[in-house]
């Protein structure tokens, strides 16, 4: 999958962000259906200060938080697993844009007594379903997304989070 990582803290390079999102993004792509090359997105890695301005603009909320996406395109199915999408006229899978922040991941991980690379694996995985349209607003939705985050992370040997 062809995921632009874009580093502004530099933190996420002694995390070894690339790697983890290579491989998150390939255990996604497997388990999902999706055609790995065809698959193209970006991550923005950066703190609080940078993820709590996004939060503000796009969501309305002040504060900083762990991973926001940004779909390509709109895929919501309420209540079941979204539809795959279909790649573009260049044949390519848009599937959009995740900022995730070093601070909020880094406070989580140590609260949860785990690896940050495996909270991160997990954020990861949890962003690239939300920009298939993956949400957790009903409690169905949620339990739809829970559970196929929780397949995805088994492949890669990660505990269920939840």
């Amino acid at each position: 999958m062809a995921i632009d990582v874009i580093i502004e803290d530099p933190r996420w390079e002694d995390a070894g962000l690339e790697s983890l999102v290579a491989r998150a993004a390939d255990a996604f792509c497997a388990r999902v259906g999706l055609e790995a090359d065809l698959c193209e997105g970006s991550v923005l890695a950066c703190n609080d200060a940078r993820i709590k301005v996004l939060n503000a603009d796009f969501r309305e909320k002040d504060k900083a938080t762990n991973v926001l996406s940004w779909p390509a395109d709109e895929r919501a199915t309420p209540e079941e697993r979204p539809p795959l999408p279909a790649p573009s006229f260049d044949g390519m899978i848009e599937l959009g844009d995740i900022a995730i922040s070093y601070d909020t991941c880094a406070r989580e991980a140590e609260a949860a007594d785990k690896p940050m690379a495996d909270h991160v694996t997990h954020l990861i995985i949890h962003g690239l379903l939300h920009l298939l349209g993956y949400d957790h607003i009903s409690d169905r939705d949620a339990e739809i997304m829970e559970a196929t985050e929780v397949e995805i992370l088994a492949t890669l040997g990660l505990e269920d989070p939840y």
